[in-house]
């Protein structure tokens, strides 16, 4: 065991006689004995009268005076162990462990706080490649104060591009397996001398307290019962109108969940809150007067740590209390009854392609955690500069690692895996060997193919703690690999539902053509997902954070990204919507009115599907973002919930979403386990039993028998013209309107206690003693099929 130096010296003056031989004094004990204590020498020269010195038995004349720096030793240091990677606190002691195949040296770097914010390193302790090392695994244990200390590596090897190698001795990096990350304590604010990529550490943990979990255990609701909510962090309580007292922060959506409660929400999908920097293109927006910054957040720098300005605390307690609020967020959600389902970006990170920064894992090991060619180029099946090695038995390690942590430490329930494609794709380097020990004959894939049985998702399939929780794959990538119903899935993987989006669009809209598909999505797409998957397999969407929201679905034809400052030229340009027949927000009462209807089909479409319905967030009162389908970049109202606006009386449309939502999850037949058959769904059109899957049918209805309310009649007019319709006779029933959406509010939704409903239903008896109903072009009803007193 040996000591390293610490900031704190002693010095003495010393003959010049005597420096050589203290020179290489201090030479054999920089070569140290591990038995022994570490001194640290530093020695300076400067002129003085003769005089006699002596140290131990050597006497010299001073005519130059040498200053020698003897450092106390702070750390007591030992071999350490090669797992488990990371830093890890232990009973004496924090262990250091970290992979690096191609590293030629190692160094592991701490810094107190006051060091750390002066860009000065505290420490530097080598590691010796015949002690600590094993394998390709650096290593070193550690005995001493570790209170508000962090740490980062300096790699030494070759700065080779060509052959993949990014190794820099000048810089110090991230460990991937940091806990929390600290650099700048506040969201958007730039760095001493305008700097947006200042330094970054790693918090050293140290006999942490525990935190106060209340006995908090895992909802484990089943997938079909889940509605999702799509949320922004910062977003959702940012806005001046929140009212809250952290705006912005994990604390702020606290202070909110009682919001998703009354909207009916089960599950909440946070947008991503790994560490990410906001900063990554800061840049002042003349179109929009104000500086363009990431804001998604989909551009991770360390996968473990939570976005610490996401915290009121910021980089308090170096960011001790950042993972705490986190973890309070997903407790009192928990509490609420309410799952927490995280947004994680594994398919590329911020270090983007070869003129990106050096942050973390490329200077680790560039050529394992990136899917670079043989000449050293990066391949971009993210679009965003790299693409991350999934399959390499490392990075699949390091993801599991990951998200097993996120599962056992922070509770989370499940993972939204953004750009999932790219995991199903082969790594560098990839063959028979490096993955299965053995070469396989005939195997002839080249990087980036797809797999049919990726090892990433067969090890996250069949993890004995992930297969546990719900696991959500985006099944494309910008690389051209578009999987949705073919992902691999192991019976347990579900998926964003693209083609249910692009078909529900459609239809609503008035296209011809998309009724039977439509109907398809009404039952769960069992063209998708039959074969071993179920109807909860297909996470229904109709607007996501990427694109429109659903009130600019509804209002314009083209997106309007000026405010993006790309002159138009991101986002979607095909977003399947429809205007209602003008331009923008400044319309007639007329075109209002159809926009709000057309909202109501949209979320009535969502709500009587099979499947998992997932909204985004602002949607229940119809935000808007003012046609802009990419506001990534945008730290401002294009962004935030705006609570004034759904307090409005205008907001009838969050009552129509709570209320139908309710109406889902009271409902035995919507939600099924199972896709529905002839004995629960039977199709009509406008006559009983006789469904119209024409090219030019805009017309689909269907009823459903359920066990709690009856038997349902549910349909949808998307033509420009009124029907009247006939519906399916039950002797001793009669049909009685419950939601009608080309009514206004509150008569689109006839709840028991609401004042005149019963002359609202009178209003349509001679229709519904006939056995019709009068439909509106735009519109969709519910209706249930009640006793008949008078019959």
């Amino acid at each position: 065991m040996y000591s390293l130096s610490p900031p704190h010296t002693t010095t003495t003056s010393i003959s010049h006689s005597t420096t050589h031989a203290l020179i290489n004094k201090t030479k054999l004990l920089e070569l140290h004995n591990h038995n022994h204590s570490r001194i640290s020498i530093t020695i300076s020269s400067k002129s003085n009268s003769n005089k006699t010195f002596a140290i131990g038995n050597r006497v010299g004349v001073e005519t130059e005076i040498a200053v020698v720096e003897i450092h106390k030793p702070q750390f007591e240091v030992s071999r350490g162990f090669p797992s488990p990677f990371g830093a890890t606190a232990q009973e004496d002691g924090v262990n250091f462990a970290i992979y690096s195949l191609n590293a030629h040296s190692a160094t592991l770097c701490l810094f107190t706080l006051s060091d750390f914010k002066n860009n000065k390193v505290t420490e530097y302790i080598a590691l010796d490649p015949l002690v600590n090392k094993t394998g390709c695994v650096w290593h070193v244990f550690l005995k001493g104060d570790f209170k508000d200390m962090l740490y980062g590596y300096k790699f030494d090897g070759k700065f080779s591009p060509q052959q993949g190698h990014y190794y820099d001795s000048s810089r110090v990096l991230l460990d991937p397996y940091a806990k929390a990350v600290i650099s700048r304590g506040e969201f958007g604010a730039v760095g001493l001398d305008g700097n947006c990529w200042p330094q970054m550490a790693g918090m050293v943990p140290f006999d942490p307290e525990e935190f106060d979990w209340e006995g908090d255990l895992p909802l484990k609701y089943p997938q079909k019962d889940l509605i999702i909510y799509e949320m922004h962090v910062r977003g959702f309580t940012k806005h001046e109108s929140s009212k809250t007292e952290f705006p912005g922060t994990y604390l702020g959506v606290v202070e909110k969940l009682d919001h998703l409660k009354e909207l009916g929400v089960n599950c909440i999908e946070l947008m991503p809150c790994n560490e990410f920097n906001e900063l990554e293109y800061y840049s002042y927006n003349a179109v929009q007067g104000d500086y363009r910054v990431n804001f998604w957040g989909y551009s991770t720098i360390n996968y473990f740590s939570p976005m610490i300005r996401y915290s009121s605390a910021g980089t308090q307690n170096c960011g001790r209390d950042g993972i705490n609020e986190i973890k309070f967020l997903i407790k009192e959600a928990h509490k609420r009854g309410i799952e927490v389902i995280m947004d994680v970006v594994f398919n590329h990170t911020a270090e983007g392609n070869e003129k990106g920064p050096i942050i973390s894992f490329r200077g680790v090991d560039n050529g394992v955690y990136y899917m670079v060619a043989p000449k050293g180029e990066f391949y971009n099946y993210s679009g965003c500069g790299n693409t991350f090695n999934c399959n390499h038995p490392v990075v699949r390690k390091f993801i599991v690692d990951c998200l097993r942590y996120w599962v056992a430490e922070m509770h989370v329930d499940g993972f939204r895996f953004d750009l999932a494609s790219i995991m199903t794709r082969g790594s560098s380097l990839w063959n028979g060997v490096n993955v299965f020990g053995t070469p396989i004959e005939g195997d002839m894939l080249t990087i980036g193919t797809p797999l049919s049985s990726p090892p990433l998702i067969d090890m996250i399939s069949n993890d004995p703690i992930l297969r546990g929780v719900k696991l959500i794959a985006e099944a494309w990538d910008a690389g051209g690999l578009y999987q949705v119903g073919i992902f691999p899935h192991w019976g347990i993987w579900s998926e964003w539902n693209g083609k249910y989006r692009d078909t529900v669009r459609q239809f609503i809209k008035g296209t011809d053509g998309f009724a039977g598909a439509f109907a398809e999505c009404v039952c769960g797409s069992p063209s998708l997902y039959q074969g071993g998957r179920k109807p909860w397999n297909s996470i229904n969407l109709v607007c996501a954070h990427d694109g429109f929201t659903l009130a600019d679905l509804v209002t314009y034809n083209s997106k309007h990204n000026l405010p993006n400052g790309e002159d138009n030229n991101d986002g979607e340009n095909h977003n399947n919507s429809w205007n209602c027949g003008e331009e923008g927000e400044f319309v007639s009462a007329s075109v209002k009115k159809l926009r709000k209807r057309q909202m109501r089909n949209f979320f009535l479409s969502l709500m009587v599907s099979q499947g998992v319905p997932m909204i985004h967030m602002g949607d229940e009162y119809g935000h808007t973002k003012g046609g802009n389908n990419n506001t990534y970049c945008h730290d401002n109202y294009l962004n935030y919930f705006q609570w004034d606006k759904k307090e409005e009386s205008s907001s009838d449309f969050f009552r129509f979403c709570s209320l139908l939502i309710k109406f889902r999850q009271e409902c035995e037949s919507l939600g099924l386990d199972d896709f529905p058959t002839s004995e629960r769904l039977q199709w009509h059109g406008l006559f009983p039993v006789t469904p119209d899957w024409s090219e030019t049918s805009r017309f689909v209805a269907f009823t459903l028998v359920d066990s709690v309310k009856g038997e349902i009649y549910i349909a949808f007019n998307t033509s420009h013209l009124p029907f009247t319709v006939t519906l399916p006779e039950r002797p001793g029933y009669r049909w009685e309107p419950l939601i009608d959406t080309s009514k206004s509010a509150p008569y689109d939704f006839l709840t028991p206690d609401l004042p005149g409903r019963d002359i609202a239903i009178q209003q349509y008896a001679h229709f519904l003693d006939a056995n019709m109903y009068p439909m509106l072009s735009y519109s969709s009803i519910i209706l249930l099929c009640t006793p008949d007193v008078n019959a």
